[in-house]
């Protein structure tokens, strides 16, 4: 289960889809009866770590757009973290996305608010042709990805290590900790992803003159730890920094430079405005 890519907007249930959603929904309300400190602290290390670490640097920022590289253990690590978040493989993911940029709001874009706010929400992964282990066909989008063996493994087995970790979390904290840590973890998580999807392309600044509604939101960069600054990001995709002006929080971009510090990160790719003004521009 997880994001569906839905090219030719067939309007079909994916049933799978919807029912594993339905679930991870009533389990993340079930969570809010069983609060215990130590599981609402996992839940958030975990929140913290899968979108951070898992989305912002590894599917999003360095497998879709090689704004930075870094030792192949890290970036597998990294994609590891991605799945924990279950919005599909990193094929599957990084194809999307990129068709995402190729059509933004245009005929072809999976999920533009023109289409509707609730389909650009949650509507293009419950209806339409599932594609998320059809390997072959999102491979064309992301042939980088697909030449890697370890990647079309964790492309078809994406739930496994989400599978893992809630058997490690029943183990340890019972209960509490497989509701909040996996369940209300993970539906939060879906929905801070999706309101990138549609929030930020109908509510916030629009600071650079893109050709699609991206816009810059900052609740979204909040709960999303840097990925609401979503106009800045179209204007420059291959930046590793989203957050272009110094009020604007990318804890993201932070970690991408604390591994450049550590010499982790490499070829880092970032811009910076001066002033606030898109003509000052430039490339780190």
């Amino acid at each position: 289960m997880s994001q569906t890519v839905s090219i030719s907007k067939k309007r079909a249930i994916n049933w799978v889809t919807s029912i594993a959603l339905i679930v991870f929904h009533a389990g993340a309300v079930a969570a809010l009866f069983m609060p215990t400190f130590s599981a609402v602290v996992v839940a958030a290390l975990l929140y913290w770590s899968t979108l951070s670490f898992g989305i912002g640097m590894g599917y999003h920022r360095l497998l879709t757009h090689r704004g930075y590289k870094v030792p192949r253990w890290i970036e597998y690590t990294l994609a590891v973290f991605g799945t924990l978040t279950l919005e599909g493989g990193p094929i599957f993911w990084v194809a999307v996305h990129r068709i995402h940029h190729q059509k933004s709001d245009q005929p072809g874009d999976p999920h533009s608010p023109r289409d509707g706010a609730a389909w650009a929400h949650v509507g293009w992964i419950i209806l339409g042709e599932s594609q998320h282990c059809n390997t072959e066909q999102m491979a064309r989008y992301a042939p980088d990805l697909a030449r890697d063996p370890f990647y079309r493994w964790l492309n078809t087995y994406h739930y496994l290590p989400l599978v893992a970790l809630g058997g490690i979390l029943f183990a340890i904290g019972g209960l509490p900790w497989l509701l909040w840590g996996i369940f209300l973890r993970v539906t939060l998580g879906l929905h801070a992803t999706w309101l990138v999807n549609s929030a930020t392309h109908m509510w916030g600044r629009k600071r650079f003159a893109t050709r699609d509604d991206s816009r810059n939101n900052w609740w979204v960069a909040l709960l999303s730890f840097g990925e609401g600054w979503h106009n800045n990001h179209h204007a420059y995709p291959v930046s590793a920094r989203h957050g272009l002006a110094w009020y604007e929080l990318d804890i993201t971009w932070w970690t991408i430079r604390l591994l450049e510090k550590l010499g982790l990160a490499t070829s880092v790719k970032s811009v910076s405005v001066e002033g606030d003004s898109p003509a000052k521009a430039k490339a780190a």
